[in-house]
């Protein structure tokens, strides 16, 4: 875990949570410091003429049984009361964390005992057992401080344990292993370091929980023992006399109030800076960049204003880091029509999710879209209120994503989820819900659908997972399929049933579909359109008959040549495209594919081309397209 920047504890600080934990904490620190000089002599006078008075100008809180004034000694006993507290904490943290710890490097014969009895210990509540520690280790400072102390050690051995176990199995433990390292060492150079910042986090909210136990053993009789008192000594002695006095008990409980306020907003604060929420959040980063003026025409004309389904209109998508914002989504335009198939295609990076994910509206905060048109059905996605949109995106939009393992809860039956897809949207009942989820099932050809509807997700194959999403998208009426690399985790069999289950889709409900995929071969055997992304803007767009005989790109002919065929030489190597692609941060001042391109100029290098239509309504990206098809490769060419 990575120590929080200065800047970063600095928002934290300027919060309200941070500023209020650190006004607190300094409140007590000064208090237990200066108390006993500044206040002690006048907490220890005895005045037997002011025995047991009430709260006046010279006593705030009254005096006790001897006439001493009880502020004062509220505020003295500030010290004894927070190191006892620290003390205690840091016996239960280093007890915890021995006790934690100790399963990950011992022997399995000796670990085990170990890890067992930490279990039994924290199922027994904190207090219980530091009265029974209390007993054992006897009355007074000392006894109550090893009993709380202690008390609290199974459940920093807990976290401990959590936590070393997670970090032993790191490759960096077993390379110490393997080196010959011994235990102790790697327990102390590897694993704590590893797992301190959360243990300092808990401590800090622990010290808390502490002041309150001594505050409760001292009202018992069994913490601190006269002549030495603290706030819990303190309150008990001013419940005695509560109906004669009551701000003599006031006083100490607002005490232990305020302190363990203190230390659990501490905790709070600094779990924030450790685990980098507020400051990240808090952080100000420079305005996003405005686009610069988009190319006329970027937007396709093939489809009638009618019948768009989704019109995207000089799409960026950016995130913020700490460097600045990002947009690797960078002025994408395209429509999709009734009953279109548009592929996608593009290397990992290129934006093709993002694209889909924005037009769903589902990129999420800090995440920020704009366009100069994003509409779904003729509705505006990005000025629509969300509760104006999400009856439409829930009817007439569905999303078939990549591993739909995950878009299934593990823990309800596949007929539920479908049936909760429609009932949602549509005034029906529960039970046609769930006839509708089988008809839906059936449709897509699952199997004895109607058993399959009590199945859960991990009784599906993954073919069959798929099958159930796609059918979870059809259980309203979509216009518009949006399949995120469907078939990137199926076999070859599984992937062209999904296709063509996905196709017969389109033809019998008149859904466009958006496919999102690395494979150019299958999208141009399975879609309309074609539009090839790279580094966040689309250099392509072309009809998929045309995909191989018309491709312009440079781009788009790389990624039909390292597709191999058939009657592929399996003596020589497969054919790579040369270079990586840029990262979303770094893309150049030209052409993104330029140090990939064989035909770059300096042109290309100085100037980001315009995607152009042509008369046919092809558009590309480029200032060298390819005009003609390029013979085929000669195997001699192929080897140099």
């Amino acid at each position: 875990m990575m120590a929080p920047t200065r800047n970063a504890w600095s928002a934290i600080v300027r919060s309200p949570l941070g500023a209020t934990a650190l006004v607190l904490m300094v409140l007590v620190a000064l208090t237990a410091i200066l108390g006993p000089v500044i206040w002690g002599p006048q907490a220890e006078q005895v005045d037997p003429t002011a025995v047991t008075q009430g709260p006046s100008a010279a006593h705030l809180l009254g005096t006790d049984t001897l006439g001493r004034d009880v502020l004062a000694r509220v505020l003295v006993a500030t010290r004894l009361s927070v190191v006892l507290a620290v003390i205690a904490v840091l016996i239960g943290v280093i007890a915890g964390s021995l006790l934690g710890m100790a399963p990950s490097v011992l022997p399995r014969w000796a670990g085990r005992p170990i890890a067992g009895f930490v279990n039994i210990a924290v199922a027994f509540p904190g207090l219980l057992l530091a009265l029974f520690f209390a007993v054992i280790f006897g009355v007074g400072t000392t006894g109550s401080v090893l009993a709380i102390g202690l008390a609290m050690a199974p459940q920093f051995a807990r976290l401990t344990q959590t936590l070393s176990a997670a970090i032993a199995g790191r490759d960096f433990i077993a390379a110490a292993q393997v080196a010959g390292v011994s235990r102790f060492r790697i327990l102390f150079r590897h694993i704590l370091p590893n797992i301190g910042e959360p243990l300092i986090v808990n401590a800090t909210v622990a010290a808390g929980s502490a002041l309150l136990a001594f505050a409760g053993l001292s009202f018992l009789g069994l913490g601190v023992q006269v002549p030495e008192y603290d706030w819990g000594r303190l309150l008990g002695e001013g419940l005695n006399r509560i109906y004669l006095n009551p701000a003599a008990a006031l006083g100490p409980a607002v005490a232990v109030i305020i302190a363990g306020l203190a230390f659990n907003l501490l905790g709070e604060t600094a779990a924030a800076a450790l685990g980098g929420r507020s400051g990240r959040r808090r952080h100000r980063l420079p305005a996003v960049a405005q686009p610069a003026p988009r190319d006329a025409g970027t937007v396709p004309a093939q489809v009638d204003g009618d019948d768009v389904v989704l019109l995207v209109d000089d799409l960026r998508v950016s995130f913020p880091t700490p460097a600045g914002w990002v947009t690797p989504v960078r002025g994408v335009s395209f429509a999709v029509g009734r009953g279109e198939a548009i592929g996608v295609v593009g290397e990992s990076g290129s934006g093709k999710s993002l694209t889909a994910l924005a037009a769903a509206r589902l990129i999420e905060q800090p995440g920020h879209v704009s366009a100069a048109g994003l509409d779904f059905c003729g509705v505006p996605v990005l000025t629509t209120s969300e509760r104006t949109l999400r009856p439409l995106l829930g009817t007439s939009l569905a999303m078939v994503f990549q591993d739909p393992m995950t878009s299934f809860n593990p823990t309800r039956r596949i007929g539920a989820q479908l049936a909760e897809a429609a009932s949602e949207h549509q005034d029906i009942t529960r039970r046609a819900a769930r006839e509708r989820a089988v008809e839906r099932l059936q449709s897509v050809r699952v199997p004895a659908a109607a058993r399959r509807a009590h199945q859960y997700p991990h009784e599906f194959s993954g073919g069959m997972r798929q099958r159930a999403m796609i059918a979870m998208g059809l259980m309203n009426h979509p216009k518009l399929i949006i399949a995120d690399e469907p078939t990137t985790a199926l076999d070859v069999t599984v992937q062209r049933q999904v296709l063509q289950l996905l196709d017969r889709v389109r033809r019998d409900t008149d859904a466009a579909i958006l496919l999102i995929s690395h494979d150019i071969a299958v999208v141009s055997q399975t879609c309309d359109r074609v539009l090839v992304m790279y580094a966040g803007r689309i250099v392509e767009d072309l009809p998929a008959a045309d995909l191989h005989s018309a491709a312009r790109h440079p781009y788009t002919r790389a990624l039909l040549e390292v597709v191999p065929e058939l009657d592929t030489d399996r003596s020589l190597p497969l054919r790579t495209i040369p270079g990586r692609p840029p990262a979303p941060g770094a893309f150049p001042v030209g052409c993104a594919y330029a140090d990939r391109c064989p035909l770059a100029t300096a042109v290309c290098r100085e100037k980001d081309p315009a995607l152009v239509a042509d008369d046919a309504g092809r558009r590309v990206a480029c200032w060298h397209p390819v005009t003609a098809t390029p013979a085929p490769v000669r195997e001699e060419e192929a080897v140099r």
